[in-house]
Formats: structure tokens, sequence, C-alpha cells
């Protein structure tokens, strides 16, 4: 068997896509794909978007082997805590293990803000925790909605006993206008109205980095931040639309977002040892693997600079898709 395990030294982050036509590693009939995930479902008229492989420049990723994923975390619990790009990942995941699991051997339990994935024979989770900000979020009087920048507790009870953390947390954060979740923000007794989404970024990230120094015990949890997923948003919505192959890299420098600075410095500040699997630049390339206009309802209409347009989802990903590829590099690290 092909080791699961990463070479010493070696770079996820950089490297090309490859067209591979043993990909992609299940089908789309995943019973767990979400609707606006399934993109072939969805009417989406090209399917090249699941065969591409990413390949680090200077090692080799090992290709998914859900048995001996399974087995290595056998009586183990994995958890995936963020967003919903996050849930596009756990479901990516679900959908890489569940076909060597009989019907009746896997099952699914809810628990507040957690949905478990459990392979019963092997007495293994593999969970998702709905907290896209990590710290918390209230509505108060006057159904006033407050994100608490030093409180995370109510969310990180959920995530004492895990074997494996995965974490991300960066879309939220710059939300504006009526994407955003909350009014007011709330640090100590201090309110703001208006803050520098960047500077909020940090307090709330140091307040989860606090946490984790103070609560979890790093020879019984391994730790892993991914890095903020890009979205192709510009151009009113419409830069993934029809994209249809990978972008090649040509050797310039992409700009890194302010998110994935602001998580580099605190993670480096932590006496716990995480590690920042850096997905940025790698799905920078995949214009085409977002969802676009294939995302289940047809119906749905946005409007954008003052034009109504069909919605076109240039932040998630289509599955079989890119989060398979995270998802390669995250059984590699653990």
């Amino acid at each position: 068997m092909e080791s699961s395990k990463l070479q010493i030294g070696c770079d996820m982050a950089v490297g090309e896509w490859v067209y591979d036509h043993s990909y992609p590693l299940y089908e789309s009939s995943c019973p767990y794909i979400s609707t606006e995930f399934n993109c072939r479902n969805n009417g989406r008229p090209d399917s090249n978007y699941e065969n591409w492989r990413w390949r680090p420049k200077n090692c080799l990723l090992p290709r998914f082997n859900a048995l001996d994923f399974l087995e290595r975390f056998r009586k183990k619990r994995v958890m995936l805590v963020g967003d919903s790009i996050m849930r596009n990942q756990w479901e990516s995941l679900l959908c890489l293990v569940e076909a060597v699991i009989p019907s009746d051997r896997k099952l699914i339990s809810s628990n507040g803000p957690v949905t478990a994935f459990h392979a019963i024979d092997f007495e293994t989770s593999i969970e998702f925790s709905w907290a896209p900000l990590l710290v918390e979020l209230k509505e108060e009087g006057n159904n006033q909605r407050v994100l608490h920048l030093d409180s995370i507790k109510e969310n990180a009870k959920y995530w004492v006993g895990v074997d494996i953390l995965v974490f991300d947390s960066a879309h939220w954060w710059t939300h504006t206008g009526k994407y955003r979740s909350w009014d007011v923000y709330k640090e100590g007794r201090r309110i703001f109205t208006d803050l520098n989404p960047i500077v909020a970024y940090e307090i709330g990230l140091t307040t989860w980095a606090n946490w984790v120094d103070s609560n979890l015990d790093p020879n019984r949890t391994k730790i892993i931040f991914r890095s903020v997923a890009p979205r192709h948003n510009r151009d009113n919505g419409w830069q993934c639309y029809r994209k249809k192959v990978p972008t090649v890299y040509t050797g310039g420098t992409h700009r890194i977002p302010a998110q994935l600075l602001v998580i580099t410095e605190i993670v480096k500040r932590m006496s716990f040892p995480v590690y920042l699997m850096d997905i940025t630049t790698m799905s920078s390339l995949r214009r085409d693997g977002h969802p676009s206009i294939f995302t289940g309802d047809p119906q749905v209409r946005g409007t954008r600079h003052g034009m109504s347009t069909t919605f076109s989802d240039c932040s998630h990903w289509c599955l079989p898709g890119v989060p398979d590829s995270w998802n390669e590099m995250l059984s590699a690290l653990v």
C-alpha cells in the first residue's frame, strides 16, 4: 500500500494542477453532498473540474485511501470547525470514506451545532461543528446581534475531547451591509458599532488561540488551521462563470489575503503546535471549480450593481472537486 504520510519537508502549497483520468475518487451520487455543491446534478454541462489532481512541486501527495484513513483513526474523533466552506470540505471527506463502509454500518447524528458521521465498525466519527466566526455571536436585548470578540466557551465546549481538530474562519469577518451577521462588536464592556474587520478578526482569533493554549493538550489533540479559501467574486460575481480549466501559474506573486497574514502571526505566538495548512494559492488557480450558476436553484435572483441577474456562486466548490485535494493534504498531515 502506498504510504499515506507526507515526505519530510514537503511544501504542499507550491505545485500545479494536473489532469488525471483516475480522478475523481467518488461519484456525484454520494449521498452526503448538499444540493448546492452537486454541480453535475444541477445541470453543469462539463465535468472536467472533477479530474484535476494537485501535485506539489517537490514531493508526492499520496492518493486518498479510505480504508487506511479509517484504520488510522479507529476509535478517534475528527472534527472540522468553521463556516459553509468548511462544511463543503467535510462533505468531501465523508464522500471520500463512505463507499468502503456498508450502508448499515454508518449513520449521522447531531448535537447542537455539531453533525457527526459515524463509521460504526471503526468506532470513528468525522464531525462538523458550525462556528463560522469561532467566537460567539449572540442575539441580545432589542434583537441586537452582538459579536463577542473575547468570548468562545459556548462554541468551544464542543471541541473538547476531539483527537483531530481542523479550523477555518475568514469569510464571515469581511461580510458587509446586509450580509454582515452582527450589529455591534463587544470586547469586555466596550461596544463598537464599527471596527476594521481585520482588527476584529485578529482580536477574535487571538481569543481562539488563547483558548487552545489554555484548554487543549498537544499530546492528546492535533490541530490544523486551514487557510482562507479564495473567492472569485469580482466582475459582479461572474469571474467563475463558464470557466472550464485551471488557471496556469506563471510564477508571479499572488496577493496574500489579510486573514492569512493574521492567522500566520497568531499561530507563531501560540505555545500549542498548530499546523497552518495553506490551500489559498492552489485554490486560487481553480476558478473552474465553483458552482457558478449551477447551485440547484435556477430561480435564485440577486441584484448586483442595480442589475438583476441569476445568482453565481464563486465562493463554494463543486463536489467532487477542489476540496478533495484539501482532504488529501489533510490525510497526509495527520
